[in-house]
């Protein structure tokens, strides 16, 4: 399947069911009087977190959701019903917003979360409602009222409790690989992967899914602009409770950490703020290790540098133990990079 994290589409509400004319025939009520039924509502348009939603591939190519419109009220004061409503089964993550206003709708961070976007038109009154003691015999009903229409913008951003950040052929996907079950793609060549892939991080009692970790497509020099469609890799990350920030041992660590920094403080400067660990990945192509921590620790700050190699397996016992007990500690305790101005950081 595709991934697929925004989508631009068309939703309308169902019209109203017409009210209903009619008088009570029978033999022994010849004149029984009005009993036109209402019509039904029109449909809504309802979004809600699916759980086996991941992608919005399905509304990129069905990009018109109309909800059904009202039945029509009969006689024998039979109302019509409620049209069909349509449900939008969106990802947990997924930001609806109003393309007109660039208003937000709902931000669906919830499981089994629904939020109501359109209403749809109420139903036309029949005649038995305008009955009354100066009208015994009204001829009247009302139209339906139409259903609303919009077009909304869908962004996916990934819920994750870990975040993998790091400049192309830094060894992210390697590094999930090997902390979790996820198969993402990997090669020796930059920008290998080109969507988000998730993996769930195994707690000691070997129980799948207690933490889920991001591995963000690698951000270049300028990602804040969008350049390397860097707005739609950062936007990932936001809601992100630990950053990892993965500096590949043999490509200039100082400045790979530099580059990110800048690019994610001029993005959004919360996310500097965020808890973060440092990995430095690789190691195994590194004589010295400890003189590569030392000279990095001068840029990093506080922050903990944490020395891996996905290949050799060094390393990875001491990460995993990290972002398990991240679980369990309350985010305060991690400590971010140490903060300074953006001009502190300028661009590489």
């Amino acid at each position: 399947m595709t991934f697929v994290d925004e989508a631009l589409i068309t939703i309308r509400s169902g019209r109203g069911g017409q009210g209903c004319v009619s008088f009570l025939r029978e033999r022994s009520r010849p004149f029984g009087g009005p009993d036109g039924g209402n019509g039904g509502r029109g449909g809504h348009v309802i979004a809600t977190t699916h759980r086996r939603a991941e992608t919005l591939q399905d509304y990129r190519y069905h990009p018109h959701q109309i909800a059904g419109n009202g039945k029509p009220g009969q006689g024998r004061a039979r109302h019509g019903g409620a049209g069909k409503d349509r449900i939008l089964h969106l990802p947990l993550g997924t930001e609806i917003i109003d393309a007109a206003s660039q208003i937000q709708l709902a931000d669906l961070t919830q499981l089994d979360q629904s939020e109501q976007i359109l209403t749809g038109g109420r139903g036309g009154y029949g005649n038995l409602h305008f009955k009354s003691a100066g009208n015994r015999a009204p001829r009247r009903a009302e139209a339906g009222a139409p259903g609303q229409e919009m077009q909304i913008r869908l962004h996916l951003k990934l819920l994750a409790d870990v975040g993998l950040v790091g400049l192309p052929n830094a060894g992210k996907s390697t590094l999930l690989s090997r902390l979790t079950r996820a198969s993402p793609k990997i090669g020796d060549y930059p920008f290998t992967t080109t969507t988000p892939n998730l993996g769930a991080l195994a707690d000691d009692d070997g129980a799948q899914g207690r933490m889920r970790i991001a591995d963000v497509p690698g951000l270049i020099a300028g990602a804040h602009t969008g350049r390397g469609l860097g707005h739609r890799f950062l936007r990932h990350i936001e809601r992100c409770g630990l950053l990892l920030y993965v500096l590949s041992a043999d490509d200039a660590p100082r400045q790979a950490w530099q580059t990110l920094n800048h690019e994610i403080r001029a993005y959004n400067p919360v996310l500097a703020t965020k808890p973060a660990l440092v990995v430095l990945t690789k190691i195994d192509l590194l004589a010295q290790v400890d003189t590569q921590v030392t000279d990095l620790r001068d840029v990093v700050g506080h922050a903990d540098i944490l020395p891996v190699s996905a290949h050799s397996g060094a390393g990875l016992e001491a990460l995993r133990a990290r972002l398990i007990a991240h679980i369990n500690i309350p985010q305060e305790t991690i400590v971010p990079p140490a903060t300074k101005d953006a001009q502190d950081y300028p661009a590489p």
